[in-house]
């Protein structure tokens, strides 16, 4: 009996600051139909992975209050040469109330026209105001209550029902004194997501956390509105230092005896990889574990990185999307040599310590690196600096430059390879081939061997790429993150095939590549390897533990072992509270919908994505799955519905046509299916799975021309395919077509000789004797 191949959804749900949204139209993403990823902070680095009793790990979620912020004029009696330096820089500028002083932009009457929209900015009554597109398409007036960010831009902050603010997408160019469209070719329609007054620009879910001091979000889920508080409208000394009321308390109370008695963050006496992990809370892509950031436990207690895939990185780990550094440094030498972000920053002004290749030559011998003989570049030109060859960058947000802190060697071979860009190329303005030649004219071969030589291959799925990948997440002398990233690029090779790599990764003494595993692992429904997640229930680090109880999901409370009930019903109130802090992404939601699903409980994931399109109707990625789910709870009429929308949504988008197609076939509306799948084999031709499906739609209706067609077509696109040639000389048996069946037959054998069924077929057909 014939089988309709279905089509499975993969789709990974990227939640990501507004800075740099992604196309539009939908990704599909190595992640199973009801595992969706979220963008996301880092670690801290250990020797060994040691269980420890509950009182050290589940660390105090008990928010700060807002009266122990005392403000920077008091941390000013004392440290004034600090004050002094953070005076002005961009954190003291992340984020003020708008007045005469705060704002730079031209608001004199002054208009701006982008994709199709008029912006214009004036003053009315003393305020700052702006005419441009609201969420129903049309314009209206809005008044600009915060400035945010100071060089090489400011953006404008309008304040929006249910305590929401939104971010303009017009911003102001503080170098070029101009306005300008921090997307200039990237449409956005109102009702979508990434519309200004929507999530996208929405500042107390993207900026708040890290452009304020001891931010609470307090989102609603009920009434989908927010309260959100902070202690300081800006980035104050207390958002790296911590809250200064027990340090003042203790310098006025013991006067020349005081000692630090250890309350204070980013100290003299903070390690280097420590002070790298503080700094990194906002400057990475992140998601967010703990409900509101207090200083307790450790960074992972309260985020989990985004790792070395695309459409973040490129396969090599270079910066593709925004990274915000962090993710790129710890991939680096630097990092795995404490170099700490105050090595090369002034840890108050921001600014660099020193000028040009003087700022690397605070560790790299001039005479030996700032020379000729070492970057081949006349001395004082552009191609001698250091950061040109080992810190290229890229522009965001339309005119800001940030180099990628990964510090690499350019590698045209792997450009040729991977298309991941090198500095050589990008500077010179030629090809990969081009670099590649100069760089071994220059340099000879690659004498270096680089995480990425393992990990690009894995992300790309390279044939065999599997095995490096298992010797790189082995290696505990390679960065945390690339090993990590391997763990989970290793999904591109069937996870089955590698189980007992993972169980084993479950137990490293990296959190990241504990985390990364479970996250691979929970793909996989298969009841032992659910169980062996509990033990990371009582894992140090409550991002972990979290990835650990999503992963026992389908595992009622009733199954959970006597030894970990305790644990279990702690780190379940840690879950549902990174749910509800997440709840007003599209991802938070849909992380929820899934947990319910892994219960078995399809009513409240249906209830879970219809929810989630209720914060983004375009988002076509869940009107996917909810069409799925509908189909599997036999809610044909709203399946129906639901793949339609995504057809008037996305018209162009195959899988969608696939799916309704394969819905129909099995609910017997044969001719309905056909007009599907021929709209599908226009949106995506080289899918072979459309003609095969096609050609039995067609064999069901005993059209024999067409359903002998719809295989050849395929045969044109990929010769070789096992499933079409089987299907085609099956056919050709079944219509007394015996010599065309015994020809393709023949080719099967030679092409899959281990599969006696095609000789078997074969022999069947043959004349006795």
């Amino acid at each position: 009996m014939a089988i309709f191949v279905s089509y499975q959804l993969n789709v990974s749900f990227v939640i990501c600051p507004f800075k740099n949204p992604i196309k539009k139209s939908l990704l599909l993403l190595k992640s199973s139909l009801f595992i969706f990823a979220f963008i996301i902070i880092s670690c801290k680095k250990e020797s060994k992975y040691i269980p420890v009793s509950e009182n050290d790990i589940f660390a105090s979620t008990e928010q700060i209050p807002d009266s122990h912020f005392l403000g920077d004029q008091n941390c000013k009696e004392c440290h004034k040469d600090q004050f002094k330096a953070w005076k002005g820089s961009d954190h003291d500028k992340a984020m003020q109330l708008a007045d005469s002083t705060s704002v730079l932009g031209d608001f004199n009457n002054e208009k701006f026209t982008s994709q199709g929209v008029t912006s214009r900015f004036y003053k009315k009554e003393g305020g700052f105001y702006v005419n441009t597109e609201g969420p129903d398409g049309k314009n209206h007036d809005y008044k600009i209550v915060y400035t945010f960010g100071i060089t090489p831009l400011q953006q404008y902050i309008v304040a929006f029902p249910d305590g929401r603010f939104q971010c303009l997408r017009t911003a102001w160019d503080s170098v070029k004194n101009k306005w300008f469209d921090l997307y200039p070719d990237f449409k956005v329609v109102h009702s979508e997501w990434l519309h200004w007054s929507r999530g996208g620009l929405n500042w107390n879910t993207m900026c708040s956390d890290c452009h304020s001091t001891n931010v609470r979000k307090n989102y609603d889920f009920k009434t989908n509105s927010y309260h959100t508080k902070y202690a300081l409208i800006n980035v104050n000394c207390e958002a790296c230092h911590g809250p200064g009321k027990q340090h003042v308390d203790d310098v006025k109370r013991l006067g020349n005896n005081y000692t630090a008695t250890g309350t204070m963050q980013m100290t003299l006496n903070t390690k280097p990889h420590d002070l790298v992990d503080q700094c990194a809370r906002c400057h990475i892509r992140r998601e967010q574990f703990s409900e509101a950031f207090n200083f307790e436990g450790t960074l992972l207690d309260h985020y989990f990185p985004q790792l070395i895939e695309e459409p973040i990185y490129y396969p090599d780990g270079q910066i593709l999307d925004e990274d915000y550094v962090y993710g790129s440094f710890i991939q680096s030498k630097m990092y795995q040599n404490n170099v700490a972000c105050n090595n090369c920053h002034d840890s108050h002004s921001l600014k660099l310590k020193f000028e040009g290749n003087a700022l690397c030559a605070q560790c790299h011998i001039p005479e030996k690196f700032n020379t000729p003989k070492h970057h081949f570049h006349d001395m004082g030109t552009e191609g001698a600096q250091c950061v040109n060859c080992h810190m290229p960058g890229k522009y965001y947000m339309g005119n800001d430059f940030r180099r990628d802190h990964s510090f690499r060697i350019p590698r045209p071979d792997q450009s040729l390879q991977y298309g991941t860009p090198n500095a050589c190329a990008g500077c010179h303005k030629k090809d990969n081939t081009w670099a590649w030649e100069s760089f071994q004219k220059l340099f000879g071969a690659v004498d270096s061997i680089h995480f990425s030589d393992k990990l690009a291959p894995g992300i790309t799925g390279q044939p065999n790429a599997h095995t490096g990948l298992i010797e790189l997440a082995n290696n505990i002398k390679q960065p945390e993150m690339a090993r990590a990233s391997a763990v989970k690029a290793l999904s591109n090779y069937n996870t089955e095939n590698f189980i007992n790599n993972y169980l084993k990764w479950l137990n490293d003494a990296s959190p990241l590549v504990r985390g990364a595993s479970v996250d691979v692992l929970s793909e996989i429904n298969n009841a032992d390897l659910v169980k062996s997640f509990l033990p990371l229930l009582n894992d140090p680090k409550r991002s972990v533990r979290i990835k650990a109880f999503y992963g026992l999901s389908a595992l009622s409370e009733s199954q959970v072992p006597e030894t970990y009930k305790q644990s279990y019903q702690k780190v379940k109130k840690e879950f549902f509270t990174h749910i509800n802090t997440n709840s007003d992404f599209v991802g938070g939601r849909i992380k929820e919908a899934n947990y319910y699903l892994k219960q078995g409980n399809m009513k409240k994931g249906i209830e879970g994505y219809e929810s989630a399109l209720k914060l983004d109707n375009i988002n076509n990625q869940a009107r996917l799955t909810l069409a799925n789910l509908y189909y599997n709870n036999k809610e044909y009429n709203k399946a129906e519905a639901a793949f339609k929308t995504v057809m008037e949504q996305e018209p162009e988008y195959g899988p969608a046509y696939y799916s309704l197609a394969l819905m129909f076939a099995e609910l017997e509306r044969t001719d309905d299916a056909i007009v599907q799948l021929k709209k599908a084999s226009e949106k995506m031709p080289d899918n072979i799975r459309v003609y095969y499906n096609l050609s039995l739609l067609y064999d069901k209706k005993q059209d024999q021309k067409n359903a002998e067609n719809s295989l050849v077509k395929g045969l044109k696109i990929d010769g070789n395919n096992e499933s079409l040639l089987y299907a085609l000389a099956y056919h050709y048996s079944k219509h007394d077509q015996p010599e065309k069946a015994k020809n393709i037959l023949v080719r099967l054998v030679q092409l899959y000789p281990n599969n006696p069924q095609y000789a078997n077929f074969l022999q069947q057909l043959s004349p006795k004797g």
